[in-house]
């Protein structure tokens, strides 16, 4: 061990190995897919580390030893809110949300009355859902769009907090003023300085707890619209090809699947075409994607 490391391990709290690191990382990517490189070790030891102060542990060791041998659904649940990272913002990747918009109406045209459904599988604390949803009631004129939207995450308290629809005011500041008064109510007394997305847009969006590992996903209809932004960075390859095809199942020949700006789905899928701006629908054609649709009935 080099003097470096050896001082950095004399200042930790707990003692942590490379073998506990490797440790942590199998486990997270055997039980939500998440690729953890070895920059992230210092990320892993802080938040990790919070697991053992809660729980009055000594050693990762323990804590690893105890997450495998009691199988404890809820710590194993802590674990992973651990290490989930969850950047988000309203509106962010702004350019995809007037594709969204002007699907909208396409969509409305041909579904004859049947609600427009829409899929964001990484919903964070909820600004991505809600900036959905704002789009669809802008698109529509109405607090009553006639969407369906669905958000998932893996993580259950970022959850609690989309479903809660509260945020501190700063995260509004670059919203535009009219959007702002339309779609939030301004906290006071004890509640200045929060906002709360109105209750008519919040029943708007079904919060559901998934892991995008699952063997089956719950759902029984395909989606209109699927969002899929910055979270397949996460995954190695082959875990991303096995969710895009799973994706792809659950998608229209005219549904979109969005991606992040940092994401490429054609590298890992042949049953996708781009159409610009990291938004993807389906090829049209293809033996190969019907045997996914085969695969998945069979499942």
């Amino acid at each position: 061990m080099s003097a470096l490391k050896k001082q950095e391990q004399e200042e930790r709290e707990f003692l942590f190995t490379r073998d506990d690191f490797v440790r942590i990382k199998s486990l997270i990517y055997r039980h939500a897919g998440i690729s953890l490189s070895d920059a992230k070790t210092d990320m892993v030891y802080s938040r990790i580390g919070r697991r053992l102060r809660a729980l009055d542990m000594q050693s990762f060791k323990h804590y690893l030893d105890a997450l495998e041998q009691h199988n404890d659904a809820d710590e194993w649940q802590a674990f992973t809110n651990a290490l989930t990272t969850n950047l988000t913002s309203f509106f962010r990747e702004e350019h995809h949300f007037p594709i969204l918009a002007d699907h909208l109406v396409k969509m409305a045209a041909s579904r004859h009355g049947k609600p427009i459904r829409i899929w964001c599988s990484a919903a964070s604390t909820g600004e991505e859902p809600y900036s959905i949803a704002m789009t669809a009631c802008e698109t529509f004129n109405t607090l009553k769009p006639p969407v369906q939207i669905i958000a998932t995450d893996i993580d259950t308290n970022v959850l609690a907090t989309a479903a809660a629809g509260v945020y501190p005011v700063d995260r509004i500041k670059k919203m535009d003023d009219t959007r702002v008064r339309k779609f939030f109510e301004k906290g006071t007394g004890k509640h200045d300085g929060l906002v709360r997305v109105k209750k008519a847009v919040r029943e708007l969006i079904h919060f559901h707890q998934l892991n995008l590992l699952d063997g089956q996903w719950p759902f029984h209809d395909g989606f209109d619209v699927i969002f899929c932004r910055n979270v397949m960075i996460y995954f190695d390859k082959p875990t991303q090809g096995k969710i895009i095809d799973k994706f792809i199942t659950l998608m229209h020949e005219d549904s979109l699947l969005l991606a992040g700006h940092s994401e490429n789905f054609l590298y890992v899928s042949d049953h996708l075409q781009l159409l610009g701006k990291t938004v993807y629908k389906l090829k049209t054609n293809g033996a190969a994607r019907s045997s996914l649709f085969t695969n998945r009935k069979s499942s």
